[in-house]
């Protein structure tokens, strides 16, 4: 690999449309980084420092997310993700790990706060999302809005195991409880989109409802009582003008032309062992914009050598072959994330830059 910052620090000036034209499907001036997040211990742990937020004053907040924000700049992102997070402010959250959630039976779902979460989620939130916008430097913006999804939120609440059960035993709960999820959603989505909508490029929901071989619920349960909901949201972001992006891990095939007619405009989330990125661009890059191509498990396990010649390669060649394409792993980067292989991932991407404006053909 060679020395890092083959394009000086001081050259780079992030510019947002660069992501923007990957989920509209048309091609990056210049190829554009992205990744869904980048936890907080690992960007301390890349600045030698502890980056954490010091107190709750407005000062506070902003000097956090300036510290966040120009570390994804520093590594030549145009713009960084931010979600705020609708299952953490769940009473009894903690479900989707594992185990039982607060909702078990009916009783349990005519008692739960469901009223009340739009105010728990606001006032944890707005300081948040008014600092990002004070601390945003120019060209850069957010991607995310409200995190989690359908699915996942339904997992919290109930747990995966529970809900499975559910749904054969109770089936007019299943379904009421995905449409009360659809509510939640709708109300703050549509508060995000309005109010916030100037600090993102565009929106994107989290959402995983595959693992490695399959869906986790039937694909015509997806259909019948998630896609709906989806539909709700994907109307309410386009209506606002903006994009909207799926992230959903595992395999999901089965229900990928279903959410193409809902209307996603990018997807993200790939792993090797579930399907070559190639299979992605095959299928749907026509269609849509896609994120991602080089696996997690690379950058964690490979030498940086390794790592930056896969990405060189890899990356001007998905580049070439889909039009809408930003570059990252199929994933995130958690904090076990060497340093040095993310780094790698970075200086391969600046390459593939430099390249292009130097004229460099790579075969």
């Amino acid at each position: 690999m060679p020395t890092p910052n083959i394009i000086a620090r001081e050259a780079f000036q992030p510019d947002w449309d660069h992501v923007l034209a990957v989920v509209e499907n048309r091609r990056p001036a210049r190829l554009p980084l992205y990744e869904h997040h980048i936890d907080l211990p690992f960007i301390s742990k890349a600045a030698g420092r502890e980056i954490a937020l010091q107190g709750q004053r407005k000062e506070d907040y902003v000097a956090h997310y300036r510290d966040v924000v120009g570390f994804w700049r520093e590594m030549t992102y145009d713009a960084f993700d931010y979600e705020a997070a609708i299952c953490d402010i769940f009473p009894g959250h903690g479900a989707i790990l594992g185990g039982e959630g607060p909702i078990q039976t009916r009783a349990d779902f005519e008692k739960y706060p469901f009223d009340d979460l739009p105010r728990i989620f606001w006032e944890t939130y707005r300081p948040r999302l008014e600092a990002i916008r004070e601390a945003l430097p120019p060209g850069m913006k957010a991607y995310g809005g409200c995190g989690y999804g359908i699915f996942e939120s339904s997992q919290d609440l109930v747990g995966f195991e529970p809900l499975c059960i559910m749904q054969f035993e109770d089936p007019e709960l299943f379904g009421e409880l995905f449409r009360k999820i659809g509510d939640l959603y709708v109300t703050l989505w549509s508060r995000m989109v309005r109010e916030y909508g100037d600090i993102f490029v565009f929106f994107r929901m989290g959402d995983d409802l595959g693992y490695k071989s399959s869906t986790m619920l039937s694909p015509d349960i997806i259909r019948q009582h998630i896609l709906p909901q989806y539909r709700r949201v994907i109307d309410l972001v386009h209506q606002s003008g903006k994009k909207f992006l799926l992230h959903s891990c595992g395999c999901i095939f089965s229900v990928m032309e279903d959410l193409i007619g809902l209307g996603i405009d990018a997807k993200h989330s790939n792993e090797d062992q579930i399907a070559p990125f190639e299979k992605w661009i095959e299928l749907y890059g026509r269609r849509i914009g896609l994120f991602g191509g080089i696996d997690v498990n690379t950058v964690c396990s490979n030498s940086p050598d390794d790592i930056y010649r896969e990405v060189l390669e890899k990356g001007a060649r998905f580049r070439r072959l889909s039009k809408g394409f930003g570059l990252g792993t199929g994933n995130s980067i958690p904090g076990y994330v060497p340093v040095e292989g993310f780094m790698a991932l970075v200086e391969a991407a600046k390459k593939i830059r430099h390249d292009e404006v130097t004229g460099v053909c790579r075969s």
